[in-house]
């Protein structure tokens, strides 16, 4: 396996030089932080914190958490650091109620970002010569532009195909050649599903070498179904708006874990319910904290995200940690019969059986009940009721072994339920208290 790097020097730091850069960066970016934006200086105040308290990175904790409530409170642009005129983008994250969380990038932010993601395909092999089609939505999320701008500078031929129009996707990549796309896991499913509708292989009919995939949660046999069915090497992606987009952590060639580059943001793992920060191993919280960020630095960001440091070095050489793939967010998690359950431990095992397709849903019809309605191959439909029952006893007891509770599960036929145009929605709450 060929080690290839974008940054050699900044990737293979030791971890003594990567730390002291870690201290001289967060003690300008909070100092900076404290002198121009009057809401964090206020903040701070208030936990008795000031600049001349951060001499270390143990210091880290006496720095208030930064939350989302915290970031629509400062729409729209509340928490810039730098004047109005020196932001060129502007970004916004999810806001389906109330106000979005705004984001500004200097023109140094967007290159940052984009070496970022540079670091990421160079290290998993792609460069020059290989056609990269982007699938994330274009516009006031990150994902798209951000992969885009990263992909052209290792000099790879760009497609901004967009979401969606599964056809002209198809047909663009069998007409281009291409070798790796940006997708959202729960459309790669859906697009191999659409080719064999039409009679086509993935494995015959594409080009493709390797697929980034992120922005939704999934299973990591959901990953080995999708390197099944195209023949491909899949790769995890992380980011969010708030830490720039994408590339904030990604998998290396070997794929035990996400390497966050370390020398950006500092990581933090925390228990969710106290806020204490949790020694590596251990699983909790995600939280980081921007070292370079121009526009609009962020510190020690609760991303609600559930992961855990991988101890240990990596075999490709990389100083920077490793996360584990993400498990969940903490608002996925949902309880049944007192038991916490995230969407992607019954998906890791919804995705393990055989016969089991591509969609399903988790309905939460109440504080105890819990009923998985999952497509099945077609051919499973053929008259054999012993076949069926047969699979839905194994679905019942898997996720019962893996969560502890039984659910209802009922076998649906490929295409009777929806296929989101973005984002996969996995769960139904229709509890009422």
């Amino acid at each position: 396996m060929t080690k290839r790097y974008w940054q050699k020097d900044i990737e293979t730091i030791s971890r003594r030089s990567l730390e002291d850069l870690q201290v001289k960066r967060l003690r300008s970016v909070f100092s900076r932080l404290y002198r121009t934006v009057p809401n964090f200086q206020s903040k701070c105040r208030e936990s008795g914190v000031k600049p001349s308290d951060i001499e270390s990175l143990k210091d880290i904790v006496k720095i208030p958490f930064t939350t989302s409530e915290d970031l629509r409170g400062g729409y729209p642009d509340g928490l810039l650091a730098v004047s109005r005129d020196k932001a060129v983008r502007l970004h916004t994250s999810s806001g389906t109620t109330g106000k979005p969380k705004a984001l500004f990038f200097t023109k140094k932010d967007i290159n940052q970002s984009a070496d970022l993601i540079a670091r990421c395909l160079t290290m998993t092999g792609t460069g020059s010569g290989d056609v990269l089609q982007n699938m994330m939505t274009y516009g006031l999320f990150t994902g798209a532009m951000v992969m885009h701008y990263g992909a052209e500078k290792v000099g790879a031929l760009v497609i901004p195909a967009g979401p969606g129009s599964t056809e002209r996707q198809v047909a663009l990549m069998k007409d281009f050649g291409t070798t790796a796309v940006h997708i959202l896991p729960s459309y790669a499913l859906y697009i191999a599903t659409f080719m064999a509708r039409h009679g086509m292989d993935p494995r015959k009919d594409l080009s493709l070498k390797r697929a980034y995939m992120g922005a939704e949660p999934y299973s990591e046999k959901t990953r080995q179904k999708i390197e099944s069915i195209y023949g491909i090497d899949v790769y995890n992606c992380y980011g969010l708006t708030e830490m720039n987009g994408p590339g904030v952590a990604f998998d290396c060639m070997e794929r035990s874990g996400l390497h966050l580059w370390e020398d950006q943001f500092i990581l933090e793992i925390i228990d969710p319910a106290t806020g204490q920060q949790l020694p590596d191993g251990e699983q909790g919280e995600l939280v980081l904290t921007t070292l370079c960020r121009e526009a609009m630095p962020i510190m020690r960001y609760r991303t609600r995200d559930i992961t855990r440091v991988k101890p240990g070095k990596c075999p490709c050489g990389r100083t920077h940690r490793r996360i584990s793939r993400i498990l969940g967010r903490t608002d996925d998690m949902f309880i049944i019969r007192g038991v916490n359950i995230f969407p992607q431990q019954i998906e890791n095992v919804l995705m393990g059986i055989r016969g089991v397709a591509q969609n399903y849903q988790i309905v939460l019809e109440s504080l105890d009940d819990i009923t998985i309605r999952v497509e099945i191959a077609s051919d499973m439909f053929d008259g054999n009721i012993e076949r069926l029952l047969a699979i839905k006893k194994e679905i019942i007891e898997k996720v019962r072994s893996s969560v502890l509770v039984r659910p209802d599960v009922e076998l649906l036929e490929p295409g009777t339920l929806p296929v989101a145009d973005g984002k996969a929605k996995r769960v139904i709450d229709e509890r009422t208290l």
